[in-house]
This record gives C-alpha cells, structure tokens and sequence, in this order.
C-alpha cells in the first residue's frame, strides 16, 4: 500500500500497481494448489474434504480477486461503489479487500472457528493491541499518510474531525440501540440454537475471559473501538461502499462462526456505516466504543429502567437537533431564495 501511494500520479503507476496486485493473488493461489497438492502449508488436523474445499476456496478467492486487475471490470465496479478505477490505490485496495474477504468466508464455511478459538490461549490486552493495531497502522498507510497526504490531511480523509454535540448523542443511542438488538438475538438464539448458542458462550468466554478487569474492559471497548472504525469505516467505505465494508466487518468477527450474533455483527456494521455516512468517523467511533463498553460490563437487572429511560432522551435529543438543523436549512434555503428574487 506505500507503494501503490507512490505509484499515485506516475504515467506508470497503474502497470506497477496491477504487477504487485498480481503477485499477491498468484501467491494465494500457489499456496492453495500447492497445499491442495500435498504440501503440508494448513493445519494437519484438518479432514481430507475440509482441507480440499479450504483450498478450492483459497484458489477461487485469488481468481476473484485477480479480476479486478481487469481495467473494463474495475470501470464496472466504479458504477457501483465510489472508487477511481485507475487509481493504483484503488486497484490494490479492492484486490486485498477481496482476498481478506474470501479467506475469511471460506476459513468461516469449512473449518470450525470455534473449536479453533477455544483451543487457543485466553486474550489478554498486549495480544488484543497485536491483533487490532495493524488495523489502524492499515488505515494510515492505505490513505498515504507521509506519502501522499499530511497526518491533518490524513485526519480529515478518514473522517476524524470534531463532533457536533448532537453527534457524540447520536452516538451514544447508537451504542443503546445496538446493545439491545445483541440482546434480543442473543435471547433468539437460545430459545432457537440452544446447542450453537451454548458453543458461542463458551468460547467467548475462553477467549475474552482474562479481560474481565478494569484495565481489560478498558482495552475491550476502545482498542477494537479505535482502530477497526479507522480502517472499515474511516478509511475503507468511502472507497468500496457502506454495504462491501460492512461484510468485510463482518467477516473478520469469525470468533461467533455462523450464528445468529453473526448476523447481528452485520447489522450493527451497517448501523455503523450509516453513522459514517451521515456524520463523520469520530462518531461512529464513540459508538462502536460506547456498545463495546456495554457488552463488556453489561447492563443489570436494576438498571436496566433507567438504561431505557436514557436511551429514550437521547433518541429525542437526537430527533430534536436533526429537526432543528434541517428547519433552519430550509429557512435559509427560502429566505435566500426570496432575496435573489
């Protein structure tokens, strides 16, 4: 990505671009067939037909992926998500996109991630740190901070800027909403997946069971919270589209396999979007921070009135500040209207 900012600009930075976008997908497709071969490149413990499709999956990813070093399929794409198809940053960004996306799918579909989540060790935070820093160091790099743009620039292109008051209550009814709809489906996957539901728990709470402190609940909600908002949203969706990014979001949670909170990730990552979309990255990630911090210390029984009568205000506050900006907008809009006439 450093170098596909480089390229930017170049007469020959499209050629260069596409050459190490090539490379990257042929090496994924050599590691499937090589290991769909024989050599020994994924886990042993694998079944035979599990390791066959986890292979296919690899080679058809790359295939997928090497399709957007295509000019007429990447001028396709451009009609539908907002990226420049012959921008080498671009180019490399949809590529990449592509092969994490269907690495995970296909990790997701043949393997059981929760037996492999439960096998390893408990998180603590110097891992979650490992695990969610490259995001932001991603983030960064992928909008050319130091290459192409200023660390203010960089800010400004990733959509951290200062919130509006009524943006830090949008996010922070986002964050109640988004808790009860995990409740909600966590309930519905009980009373309807009894056996995955129970499966889920316990790996959730293998993997996250040493963070139950102070410093661990902290870490939960703003480490995630920070740095995945900076790359999905901040700097992936205005290029590949609130929907895309919402699904490569979604992928990378594997920790929940094919479950009902699978489906509530999704939801909540186009809830996100929408955040994005309409405000700025600052305030979607308040939110994502905000709903972290609530399902890591949760809600009890005796609060639970007062969490609703809260999150009720903040709907209306919210509602308030939407109504009153677009009134004034209107009345502007009018009053500028009669004064040109």
């Amino acid at each position: 990505m450093i170098a596909a900012n480089a390229f930017v600009g170049k007469p020959w930075g499209m050629a260069a671009s596409t050459t190490v976008g090539a490379f990257a997908v042929g090496l994924l497709a050599v590691f499937g067939l090589a290991d769909m071969a024989g050599v020994p490149l994924l886990a042993t413990a694998l079944g035979a037909q599990a390791r066959f499709a986890l292979d296919a999956g690899l080679v058809v990813t790359a295939a997928a992926a090497a399709g957007f070093l295509i000019p007429p399929i990447r001028r396709d794409v451009a009609a539908v998500i907002p990226i420049e198809p012959n921008n080498p940053v671009h180019l490399l960004a949809l590529v990449m996109a592509t092969m994490l996306l269907g690495m995970q799918v296909t990790a997701i579909a043949f393997t059981d991630v929760l037996a492999s989540n439960s096998s390893q060790p408990p998180l603590t935070v110097v891992d979650l740190l490992e695990n969610e820093l490259p995001f932001l160091i991603a983030a960064a790099v992928g909008v050319g901070i130091f290459v192409r743009r200023t660390v203010p620039q960089t800010a400004t292109r990733l959509g951290l800027v200062r919130p509006a008051w009524w943006h830090i209550a949008l996010a922070l009814a986002g964050a109640g909403a988004f808790y009860a709809l995990g409740a909600a489906s966590d309930n519905l996957s009980h009373a309807w997946t009894p056996d995955l539901a129970r499966r889920v728990d316990d790996t959730t709470q293998h993997v996250f069971g040493q963070l139950n402190t102070p410093l661990g609940i902290a870490a939960i909600a703003l480490i995630p919270g920070i740095c995945e908002e900076i790359l999905f949203r901040g700097a992936l969706q205005p290029r590949l589209g609130l929907l895309f990014t919402a699904i490569l979001f979604t992928s990378v949670h594997t920790e929940y396999g094919l479950s009902f909170d699978t489906a509530t990730v999704l939801v909540i990552a186009i809830g996100l979007g929408l955040m994005r979309k309409y405000t700025n990255t600052t305030t979607s990630t308040v939110c994502h921070v905000g709903y972290n911090l609530l399902v890591a210390i949760g809600i009890g029984a005796a609060w639970i009135n007062g969490a609703v009568v809260a999150e009720v205000a903040l709907v209306v506050v919210v509602a308030y500040a939407i109504w009153s900006i677009r009134r004034r907008a209107l009345t502007t809009s009018v009053g500028g209207g009669n004064t040109q006439g």
